[in-house]
């Protein structure tokens, strides 16, 4: 018998991808949508693991289907390499290895024939996912993207107005990533040229990037996106500073709950970049010779298997040797397992983040009202950075990108600290981000800009 709409979301198999897409899933199945998030097995289940801020039952709204992914090399993670180059062969099999494609196709004839309409909601780095919806007499497809919108703006042009207006500077994508990764990019770009969307779902708001996304919107009539543009974001969930305490909780928290309000430093650079072991020993001594609480998440990159890392315990003790005495008195927390970052961003003793810049955690600190310390790796980081320091003016740069080659030193770390925690500069910054996240939270409550545009998702997608 035929049945209501079904939502198939397809993320990329990156962390930062995966939680945005999950996050989205999550929302849409609160409002009674059949979603079913489709990715490789090993990523369905640490995306499960990891995903927090969402009570346990909304999980079970959820259907995890398993996508084939062909056989591919896992090497360890490089840490002289800023761009994440051990997991491309995984990238590579997911988009272009057919196993992914082939059993996306079966789920979504499975879900046509029992369903009014099949709605894809793709990463826009797994556009063959639109492919196949076009391929079924009831199916549709909405990219999803998982970058800042005025990424968008950058690439089509450089010299932008808003670009010139605020000295920001668009760097290339071939100076920012590995040509092999740009070469999949350009290639999924053709995949949305080939099989146009209906729109794009973007994980940002106008308290954030309103003047960007009136230009995308004024373009979208040409764009390969669709002309629709429906900014939801933060797709995170807001957490309030003071929680209900669940039955456990982390460690770290319950060691911020001991700390004076707004003088802990959080510090961590995502999923996919680890830290050469010198740059870990600049930051330790950074961290010592200024003598600022903190929390540091120290964990290696994930594998493109998902499997459990192997370098935490060796850079833990690299950073604890450096240290001292800092952890011994109280003064900070290294954790190398997974670490809440929504729990931490969210806590009132959490003043600032310094962040690789990837835009899942760009959105998660801002939408918290967290100030940044802009480090950034790979990707579009770098433009990240640019957006958060120069436009928003919620953030301070650690490092030049043109420095990306160099171990950053303790010393231009401890000045980066030292502005951003400890100087009237600093506290402007942190006050523009407290503003910057009551007006994100304005975006998502009832009425608000991210609100709406939901509701207009929901209403397109089930019309």
């Amino acid at each position: 018998m035929e049945s209501q709409v079904a939502v198939v979301t397809v993320p990329f198999p990156a962390q930062g991808h995966l939680n945005q897409l999950l996050h989205l899933s999550l929302l849409l199945a609160g409002r009674g949508i059949p979603v079913h998030f489709a990715a490789p097995e090993p990523h369905l289940r640490e995306a499960r693991a990891r995903v927090h801020g969402w009570d346990a039952a909304a999980l079970l709204a959820i259907r995890f289907r398993g996508l084939d992914v062909p056989a591919h090399a896992s090497p360890d993670p490089d840490p002289s390499s800023p761009f994440p180059t051990h997991m491309q062969p995984l990238f590579e099999a997911f988009c272009d290895g057919g196993g992914a494609r082939a059993s996306l196709a079966a789920l979504l004839e499975e879900l046509s024939a029992s369903h009014r309409r099949v709605v894809v909601l793709h990463d826009r780095m797994a556009a063959f996912a639109a492919g196949e919806a076009a391929r079924l007499p009831n199916g549709e497809a909405l990219g999803v993207h998982c970058l800042a919108a005025s990424y968008n703006v950058g690439w089509m042009d450089p010299g932008h107005r808003l670009l010139r207006e605020h000295g920001m500077v668009f760097h290339p994508a071939d100076a920012c990533a590995t040509r092999e990764f740009v070469a999949l990019a350009k290639r999924m770009g053709q995949e949305r040229r080939r099989v146009p969307g209906a729109g794009m779902v973007a994980n940002t708001c106008r308290a954030l990037e309103g003047e960007f996304l009136d230009v995308l919107a004024a373009q979208s009539a040409s764009s390969s996106d669709g002309h629709k543009l429906f900014a939801v974001g933060p797709l995170n969930p807001l957490l309030n500073p003071v929680p209900d305490t669940p039955a456990e909780r982390h460690p770290c928290l319950e060691w911020l709950d001991k700390q004076p309000p707004s003088s802990v430093l959080y510090i961590s650079f995502g999923t996919t970049s680890s830290l050469r072991a010198k740059q870990v020993r600049e930051l330790a001594v950074a961290l010592r010779d200024t003598n600022q609480r903190f929390v540091w998440a120290l964990r290696d990159a994930d594998r493109a298997d998902m499997r459990e890392p192997g370098g935490e315990r060796r850079l833990a003790e690299s950073a604890a040797s450096l240290l001292g005495d800092a952890a011994a008195q109280g003064t900070g927390v290294v954790v190398t397992g997974w670490a809440p970052q929504l729990e931490i961003l969210a806590h009132g003793a959490t003043a600032a983040f310094m962040s690789h810049c990837g835009w899942n955690s760009t959105v998660e600190g801002l939408s918290h009202g967290k100030a940044i310390l802009a480090w950034p790796m790979h990707s579009d980081q770098p433009w990240d950075a640019e957006l958060v320091c120069k436009y928003l003016r919620a953030g301070i740069l650690v490092r030049p990108w043109e420095e990306r080659g160099d171990v950053t030193p303790a010393s231009a770390i401890r000045e980066a600290i030292e502005r951003a925690m400890r100087s009237d500069e600093g506290a402007a910054v942190r006050e523009r981000a407290r503003a910057l996240g009551d007006a994100v939270c304005a975006a998502r409550a009832n009425g608000g800009s991210s609100s709406r545009d939901l509701d207009d998702l929901v209403a397109y997608v089930t019309r």
